[in-house]
């Protein structure tokens, strides 16, 4: 325990001391497992740009890129009710995570890439097929790590400690983007060696997980597999209906998620089309917001345990729209000034800042806030609604964005997301005035 202590910050030291041994030893294993998904995340970050500046992808398959890292979560209740079915949870998790994340490996036989041509069609829906594989195993371990934690973290520590880990993943976030921007640069195939090495630690992270205890209550279920699941959706909607405050929350989400996921990968194609950047700079954009939700995680983890997260979501929000203005300003005013071969752009350093806002109090939303609209054991059911939601609305969010830029251009599609993030902070403001939580 010393070991690991030492290698914390000095906060997070002296809150070793406040920790009961179930708790500290969940926080090592946690912050474990998110550093090692950090550098998984972090190496991912350029995915997308990877696709459409060296593989050649068009603009439809990557909003289908995108959109498979959320759209799985329309299948979170049929994970949900199949790990219920499962006595063994440990061992669902890690097969998953091996189905799921080692076909990464097969990225090393990809044929180079020379000069501009990128890689023919196969190949594009080769590299769409293993990333839906990919996030698919987030249906399952998403879950389970509110279910794991939930069960080893106190109530009142719950926000800060998930604040500290998010923290390390961010870190882990920043060093691995870095690496690979570099390694991009060097090489545009160098994606064929850090994509396999990606899929092993995947792996890893699952199994890291998995090693933290948890309790799984015996269930003897004598449903069929489809009538369990049409109960699920039973219950999202007897969730949904009777819980006012969190029906609000899921509104506002699904608002937000609309304006986020219609402009994420416009942003991509915006880097590429409009500023002209090369992979050192698109990953340097990368670390700098991150580099900011580091510092501002740990105050984030904080607030959110003490406050409704209504009202942290009108922070989260609203500098998601502020990001979203100043990148559609740059557009407008493209003023830039050159380090190396590094290209930045003054308003989208402002932007910039706003998003790492943004980065630094999503997750910890995004990962704990339906827990708060309920008790300890409804946890899993409250995080597969907002899962499930999640899923819904990346079935039209992604291309709704792309043809909205093919059809009006980067300006309007960045007004309608301002627009739908508007609408999303006066619901929390009323809401949180009008509805307070009873749990």
């Amino acid at each position: 325990m010393k070991f690991y202590a030492k290698s914390l910050p000095l906060r997070a030291m002296n809150l070793f001391g406040k920790l009961n041994q179930q708790e500290a030893r969940t926080f090592r294993l946690h912050l474990f497992y998110s550093s090692i998904d950090g550098i998984v995340s972090g190496a991912l970050i350029l995915n997308e740009f990877i696709f459409i500046k060296s593989l050649k992808g068009s603009n439809v398959q990557l909003a289908f890129l995108f959109q498979f890292s959320m759209v799985v979560f329309l299948f979170a209740m049929v994970a949900n009710e199949l790990m219920r079915r499962f006595s063994n949870r440990k061992r669902f998790l890690r097969v998953t995570g091996i189905i799921t994340r080692l076909p990464l490996v097969g990225f090393a036989f990809f044929p180079s890439i020379t000069g501009e041509q990128g890689l023919p069609e196969i190949y594009h829906l080769i590299f769409l097929a293993v990333f839906l594989l990919f996030h698919t195993s987030k249906i399952a371990v998403v879950p389970s790590i509110n279910q794991y934690l939930k069960g080893n973290y106190r109530h009142q520590l719950f926000g800060k400690l998930f604040g500290y880990a998010t923290t390390v993943n961010k870190i882990a976030v920043l060093v691995s983007t870095f690496a690979v921007g570099e390694l991009l640069h060097l090489n545009a195939n160098s994606y064929k060696v850090f994509y396999p090495v990606v899929g092993v630690l995947g792996v890893v992270s699952v199994y890291q997980l998995t090693k933290i205890e948890f309790i799984q209550k015996g269930e003897r279920i004598t449903k069929p597999m489809w009538y369990a699941v049409g109960d699920s959706f039973k219950r999202i909607l007897a969730i949904v209906k009777q819980n006012i405050p969190f029906r609000h929350l899921e509104i506002g989400f699904m608002l937000y998620g609309f304006a986020w996921m219609s402009t994420h990968a416009v942003v991509t194609i915006f880097y590429k089309e409009a500023l002209d950047v090369n992979y050192p700079t698109v990953a340097l954009y990368n670390i700098i917001f991150n580099l900011i939700a580091i510092l501002l995680l740990p105050l984030f983890g904080k607030l959110i345990g003490s406050r409704d997260p209504r009202r942290f979501a009108i922070l989260t929000f609203g500098s998601l729209m502020l990001f979203i203005v100043f990148t559609a300003l740059t557009e407008y005013f493209p003023y830039y000034f050159e380090v190396g071969y590094y290209k930045i752009y003054y308003l989208f350093l402002v932007a910039l800042f706003f998003n790492g806002v943004f980065t630094g109090s999503m997750p910890i939303l995004w990962g704990i806030g339906s827990s708060y609209f309920c008790k300890p054991h409804e946890a899993a059911d409250y995080q597969s609604v907002h899962l499930f939601l999640t899923g819904l609305r990346a079935l039209f969010a992604p291309i709704i964005g792309i043809q909205l830029y093919e059809w009006l251009g980067f300006s309007f599609t960045y007004g309608v997301g301002v627009l739908l993030l508007v609408l999303a902070i006066v619901l929390m403001v009323l809401s949180e005035k009008h509805f307070r939580n009873s749990n």
